[in-house]
């Protein structure tokens, strides 16, 4: 099934790509799917950068003190059921009971504080980690602008996405073209009825980031990318190879 035709299934399914609904079977065809097919890859992206702006709006929330709760619980319960269990296979109570060695580990009453006190630890750790990875989606990217550049053949080849609160452009090559090593890409903004300016020199062979204002992107449409002499060229006098990438630029409203 190409589902790179179906506009509306694609998007269904690339959001819950994105968001983590698509599990199992569903979700190992979606991604072999994407990574045969730059279309269904660039949608899964785009949406991705959609749907991650969310969390910047979302409040930090503080587990409730019954949380914690709940979890020393579980882990005292699990430790008592681990004791009895011990107990029951300790010999009978009529047989003499050796006082316990150093090399009777099992046994030890500090072994057994010991565990639960590592216990305690590793989940308070775990709180700390999911605290940090909370904060990271708190301070992420801002995206504003989206686009996707086509080659000829209506192909998507580059995703660019614009990080306002960084005033960066980030580049992510979703098609299969390369480059000679004598050539570079180069990015451009076209705004209308004047010289197209350049963005930056593509270098990297997957993708790359590039410093940018909010001001030059709002007074482009649309953006380019053309293939030009190793380095690239000025900035100010427009392409002077061959236009292979366009598409419009899109302003986010979430």
């Amino acid at each position: 099934m190409n589902i790179a035709a179906n506009d509306r299934l694609l998007a269904l399914l690339s959001a819950a790509h994105a968001l983590g609904t698509l599990r199992g079977g569903a979700r190992r065809r979606f991604e072999a799917i994407a990574r045969e097919q730059p279309a269904v890859r660039a949608s899964a992206l785009l949406w991705r950068e959609r749907l991650g702006a969310f969390a910047e709006l979302a409040p930090a929330i503080e587990p409730p003190a019954a949380v914690w709760t709940r979890i020393r619980n579980l882990v005292d319960a699990d430790l008592d059921a681990t004791r009895l269990a011990a107990q029951r296979a300790a010999p009978p109570a009529a047989a003499p009971i050796a006082p316990v060695r150093a090399g009777g580990w099992w046994g030890s009453l500090a072994l057994w504080r010991g565990a639960s006190v590592a216990g305690l630890a590793a989940t308070l750790l775990a709180g700390v980690i999911g605290l940090q990875f909370w904060q990271q989606a708190q301070n992420g990217q801002q995206v504003r602008y989206v686009a996707v550049l086509a080659n000829d053949r209506s192909a998507p080849e580059v995703l660019v996405t614009f990080d306002a609160r960084r005033r960066q452009l980030t580049l992510q090559r979703v098609g299969d073209f390369t480059v000679a090593a004598d050539r570079s890409l180069q990015l451009w903004a076209l705004p209308p009825g004047r010289t197209p300016q350049s963005l930056g020199v593509i270098d990297q062979p997957a993708g790359m980031r590039l410093a940018a204002s909010t001001q030059e992107l709002q007074q482009a449409p649309a953006l380019a990318i053309s293939l030009e002499p190793k380095g690239g060229v000025p900035g100010d006098r427009g392409p002077t190879g061959p236009v292979l990438f366009t598409g419009p630029l899109i302003e986010k409203t979430l």
